[in-house]
């Protein structure tokens, strides 16, 4: 008999950078870390994602790590699952509220803007400031923080 799937204990949103994290081979320790939250992640069910990390993803993994167009279209449609976050009206203009009042770059306002808007508690990003909370979304690094920090063990 197969198993149930561990409950969701935390929905956390992950940015680009840790996607290609993933990937980049050039840091090994950097990319074990990161490998870990996926796969906590992914056994948990409690990934998300938007169009503009996909996106964004696909033209990084192939244009910087050289990765071939159909292993980068395989990874994103297996992260389909992770329900991706469809940016609409509502998300940009709770972006541009992010950016105005707390002074990030407009796209790193849309990270947040969309976890926001996903139902996520967290942003799983190598670029933003750790534990900072934006809007009821907390910003983990995931090089600071470990997954089992959020309940999410393998």
């Amino acid at each position: 008999m197969a198993s149930a799937p561990a409950a969701v204990s935390a929905i956390v949103f992950v940015d680009t950078n840790v996607l290609l994290a993933a990937d980049d081979a050039q840091d090994a320790l950097r990319q074990g870390q990161v490998r870990a939250w996926m796969q906590a992640l992914w056994q948990h069910r409690a990934g998300r994602v938007s169009t503009q990390v996909l996106n964004a993803y696909y033209v990084g993994a192939t244009r910087h790590f050289d990765m071939p167009q159909g292993d980068a279209r395989a990874k994103l449609r297996r992260m389909q699952l992770w329900q991706p976050w469809q940016i609409d009206h509502q998300t940009v203009e709770t972006a541009w509220g992010v950016e105005a009042r707390f002074g990030l770059p407009y796209w790193d306002a849309l990270i947040v803007a969309s976890a926001a808007q996903s139902g996520a508690s967290y942003v799983l990003s190598l670029d933003l400031q750790h534990q900072q909370q934006i809007d009821g979304v907390t910003i983990l690094n995931p090089l600071l923080a470990a997954p089992g920090d959020l309940g999410l063990t393998p």
